[in-house]
């Protein structure tokens, strides 16, 4: 092919991709399916390798983001990035309102937009490409993260026109997928959830310095103001062109006025809620009510000014505009006491403080323990025994200490971390912002290990509870994992509270457990980092047993793992490090010799066929046949379809019972079969394995 052909080709595709990726992220309306948007793409991909001067900035392929370590440097806006005047209470926003009214001297109408929680951006595009994007930094000056936030989809790397401007947004990452990726990382780290929420783990994704990284989480964007060199005479005006560029607007929009056309305004914009100013009280206790049924946090909303002319008549502070104003929600709080601070010691080895507060009441249930997380967060409260806090659930559901209200009458200083292990005392070692325990044979540790790999999600061992499992310890019946499979049942005869019956169903339990499959098995050795979707992306690279996966961690090189897509540097580290560890040799062998799968059956291998080959399941709810839900899921591998932790357009089943929440809606609006329990039971019986 000339390079003529290759060019007009590159620019066919680009177009095509472009255009497609715009219906997918922004309007959830996909014409096409994803083999052929992934034939289009690795198209584009072949002729850009093989003509590398043809490849654009704002070309789609360069979402995928990039291994290699690029800096964050601080580089000057060129608008004013302020920070918004606040109100807590309907009454001042209502005055507020009164005053700039009269401020401005004439008519004015009103937008209000919710505050999203998350990472405030400022797009830069010139002549309709995406140049630059800058984080808000102090306002004055900010970091490029361009090539992270090239990775996002539902930004547009090349504009529905050659314009040029900039666009401010907020980056977010939606509530559904932020569960998602902290059951992941519990499963992979120490059982419990690694990040405090959404907003931080945005936050902290953006700033990365490797933008692979910052592709494997599912970032999403709104944009909400735009600078034009020529200026628009309303903020509606601007609105309505930032959407006809290709930028995704929040939908949740009021607009309210005493002198507009609102017939109009409705028709234009049928999902806008469109009033006249006096409604605007009712509208704003409405969106504040709302606000646990979305899939973003939101921790307030915006009021501005619709007439730009007028704004420029108000003008700014040093600190904010005098057109806008946030309209603070308050996390749902409430006053106790710090009575003590415990130290855990997670399966991992890491230590996590965790303060016993006098038991309170917060948005209706009872909090008496907070994690602390670790001692930068301690030192940043500057938190001691027998302070008065102020509580919170934020997201409304993640307890944490918000702030010191008044400091204890004993005396007592800031809380420090012990120097040892308080389960083994051996001395605590940091790493990053956390301490650990290194001795891996420190009891809580064994005891974490063991309840994480006999639990729901993992191996699933009927019969053999925390409870129970905690017996077997404490009697010296087990001391690791293996010895799960080695001790002998009848030896709990003698304990009270076990029969015969009982007994015969813990022996049935660990033998059905060995016919668990080979992924299933590596995810419970606990593994930092190695949770479902690390393990699917080994096996699917060709690591689909265990004396591969070793003999790989045995040559020390992490480019093989880095080269697959979706594992990074930090994971690749840690699987050269902990599958290198002796014990966990140790606890392999004892495992295999047991009896346990560490090597995929041969249909598994080369995509087993039947009657579910070529689909993808996801599952929601709660079933009777499948308790935990997850058993469900094996069927579906078992039969040659392939799973998903969350609905996408590659999805083709969602097995939907009672309690399904945003899944069933997401597959509803991608137009995905919704599949029963009793359907599903019918397709099981009809395709026997």
């Amino acid at each position: 092919m000339t390079r003529d052909r290759a060019r007009q080709e590159i620019e066919r595709l680009s177009r095509l991709l472009r255009r497609y990726q715009h219906e997918y992220y922004v309007l959830s309306k996909p014409s096409v399916s994803d083999l052929e948007y992934d034939r289009l793409f690795d198209r584009l991909l072949a002729l850009e390798k093989e003509f590398p001067g043809l490849r654009q900035p704002e070309s789609p392929s360069q979402r995928v983001g990039s291994d290699l370590t690029q800096e964050l440097p601080e580089v000057p806006h060129t608008i004013p990035v302020l920070s918004l005047d606040k109100a807590y209470t309907p009454t001042e926003v209502q005055s507020w309102i009164e005053k700039t009214r009269r401020n401005a001297g004439g008519e004015l109408s009103f937008f209000v937009e919710e505050k999203i929680d998350g990472s405030s951006i400022v797009l830069y595009y010139e002549r309709g490409a995406l140049r630059r994007a800058l984080t808000r930094g102090n306002g004055l000056v900010g970091n490029d993260v361009t090539a992270n936030v090239k990775t996002i989809g539902a930004v547009p790397l090349r504009l529905f026109g050659a314009a040029t401007l900039a666009a401010r947004g907020e980056i977010f990452l939606p509530r559904s997928q932020f569960e998602r990726l902290n059951r992941e990382a519990a499963q992979a780290e120490a059982g419990e959830p690694a990040y405090a929420n959404p907003r931080n783990l945005a936050s902290g994704t953006l700033h990365r310095v490797k933008s692979a990284e910052v592709a494997a989480v599912p970032l999403d964007i709104t944009v909400y103001e735009g600078f034009f060199a020529t200026p628009f005479a309303t903020h509606l005006e601007i609105l309505e062109e930032l959407e006809a560029l290709g930028f995704k607007l929040n939908r949740n929009i009021g607009f309210f006025s005493a002198h507009e056309d609102l017939g109009r305004i409705r028709s234009r914009h049928p999902l806008w809620r469109v009033g006249r100013l006096e409604e605007m009280p009712a509208y704003l206790a409405a969106a504040q009510a709302r606000r646990q049924s979305l899939d973003y946090d939101i921790d307030g909303l915006v009021v501005k000014v619709n007439e730009t002319e007028a704004r420029e008549r108000l003008g700014f502070t040093g600190h904010h505009p005098r057109w806008a104003l946030a309209f603070k929600f308050e996390a749902p709080a409430a006053e106790t006491v710090v009575e003590r601070i415990d130290v855990q010691v997670g399966r991992t080895g890491r230590i996590t403080p965790v303060a016993r507060v006098r038991p309170v009441r917060v948005s209706g249930s009872t909090i008496s323990n907070v994690t602390l997380h670790n001692q930068d967060y301690i030192d940043l409260l500057e938190l001691a025994l027998g302070d008065r806090v102020s509580v919170s659930k934020r997201g409304d559901v993640i307890p944490a200490v918000e702030g010191v209200l008044e400091k204890n009458e004993q005396g007592n200083t800031t809380w420090k971390m012990p120097q040892e292990c308080p389960s083994c005392r051996s001395p605590l070692l940091r790493q990053g912002g956390h301490q650990f325990c290194p001795n891996p044979q420190c009891p809580d540790q064994i005891r974490g290990r063991i309840h994480f790999f006999a639990g729901r999600g993992q191996m699933d061992i009927e019969g053999l509870g925390p409870e129970t499992l905690d017996l077997l310890l404490d009697q010296g019946l087990i001391r690791d994992v293996a010895d799960l499979y080695r001790f002998d049942p009848n030896a709990l005869l003698s304990l009270p509270g076990f029969g015969e019956k009982k007994v015969a169903l813990i022996r049935a339990g660990l033998e059905k457990s060995k016919e668990k499959p080979y992924r299933t098995v590596l995810q419970s050795l606990g593994i930092p980092e190695v949770g479902q979707k690390v393990t699917e992306l080994l096996a699917e690279a060709g690591y689909r047993d265990i004396d591969s996966l070793l003999a790989a961690v045995d040559r020390q090189d992490p480019a093989p793992f880095t080269a697959i897509h979706g594992i990074g540097e930090k994971i690749a580290q840690t699987l050269l490090q902990e599958l290198s560890r002796q014990e966990v040799r140790r606890r392999i062998a004892g495992l295999r010799e047991a009896g346990l799968r560490f090597r995929e059956a041969p249909a598994e291998e080369a995509g087993p066929a039947g009657a579910f080959r070529g689909q993808t399941w996801c599952v929601s709810g709660s079933f009777e046949a499948f308790k935990p839900r997850e058993q469900a899921l094996e069927e579906v591998k078992k039969r040659g379809g392939k799973v998903s932790a969350s609905v996408t357009t590659r999805t083709t089943h969602l097995l939907a019972g009672p309690g399904a929440g945003s899944k069933l809606d997401k597959a509803r609006g991608l137009g995905i079969r919704i599949v029963g329990e009793e359907e599903f039971l019918t397709l099981l019986k009809s395709s026997p394995l």
